[in-house]
């Protein structure tokens, strides 16, 4: 069975607390491991969410301010002293090109495994060679250039079983129509179409650091998870849109608009010693599966969604 989950590292903002480390967040899909935002310490959480150098298939960072970059050295000093048999891909903003290379040449260490580089000039699709999934980056609106990340499956079939069961299909029979598409049974010929129905491709998007924009609600459409930043209150609104920020109230009247079935809100500012507002602000305008991120919990994605029985052949 695939295993899809999001390890959430770190939920801190600018400053990390006693229970929040700067932000950190590992997305398990199938055998890739996409690590957002590596902030301080982020090594050590992986430690204690039980995660390892080698589950790390790609890094991708938003913007090049140091609560979502500066745990990329550790990272990949680690990744290098571990050995890791593959080459990991890593995505950023080009702009912080100058960045990108301080960070990983911050200190002297043997280099051992391979960086496949990608910086990210524009919006679209980004190189991810191997993937069961497209990456795309989206462009946000925050005081440096920052870039969110859509992660999507594409849509397929699954097998009814019950559509074998009544045209009689078993056996060998099933193999040869899955693999070529049809199958000559009891003297006529039965398509995969016949016995298969709409498996929509799960999809995921991680939106950090930005202000409201045109971005934000390309990024959430239609997601099943929606990772997003909700640093202030929407007391704060003003204070958030300064210095390019959402609100928790932000937040999720985006999931709510853009359909989005389970909602995660993170990036946490210090003035907030709970964030039991930042639920109560929420869930007022978002009425689906509301996650408040703690530091090294475990959200699965949600089930794939079934077609409706109308759409049944």
């Amino acid at each position: 069975m695939s295993q899809r989950e999001l390890i959430v590292l770190g939920t801190a903002s600018q400053v990390p607390t006693k229970l929040r480390n700067h932000n950190g967040y590992l997305l398990r899909w199938d055998r890739e491991g996409v690590l957002f935002d590596p902030g301080e310490g982020t090594q050590r959480q992986m430690a204690y969410a039980g995660v390892s150098a080698t589950d790390i298939t790609r890094v991708a960072l938003t913007h090049f301010h140091g609560d979502h970059c500066l745990g990329l050295p550790g990272i990949v000093q680690r990744i290098n002293l571990d050995r890791v048999p593959h080459p990991v891909d890593v995505y950023y903003p080009a702009s912080g090109e100058v960045y990108f290379q301080r960070l990983c040449n911050a200190t002297v260490y043997n280099r051992t495994v391979e960086l496949r580089t990608h910086p990210i000039a524009a919006s679209g699709p980004v190189e991810a060679t191997g993937a069961p999934f497209t990456l795309t980056a989206v462009p946000l609106s925050h005081p440096v250039e920052a870039f969110g990340y859509r992660i999507a499956e594409p849509d397929g079939h699954r097998i009814v079983p019950e559509r074998l069961r009544a045209l009689g299909l078993r056996g060998p029979a099933v193999g040869e129509l899955q693999s070529v598409g049809t199958v000559v049974h009891q003297g006529r010929t039965i398509t995969l179409d016949e016995v298969t129905e709409p498996r929509p491709g799960q999809r995921m998007a991680f939106v950090m650091d930005t202000r409201l924009c045109d971005g934000v609600h390309e990024l959430a459409s239609g997601v099943d998870l929606l990772v997003i930043e909700a640093t202030f209150l929407d007391a704060e609104s003003e204070l958030a849109a300064e210095y390019g920020h959402l609100t928790a109230g932000q937040a999720a009247r985006v999931a709510a608009e853009a359909g989005a079935r389970t909602l995660v809100l993170t990036h946490f500012s210090q003035r907030y010693r709970t964030l039991d507002g930042h639920r109560a602000e929420a869930a007022r305008h978002y009425d689906g599966d509301l996650v408040i991120a703690e530091d090294l919990t475990r959200i699965p994605l949600p089930p794939r969604l079934r077609p409706p029985t109308g759409n049944a052949r």
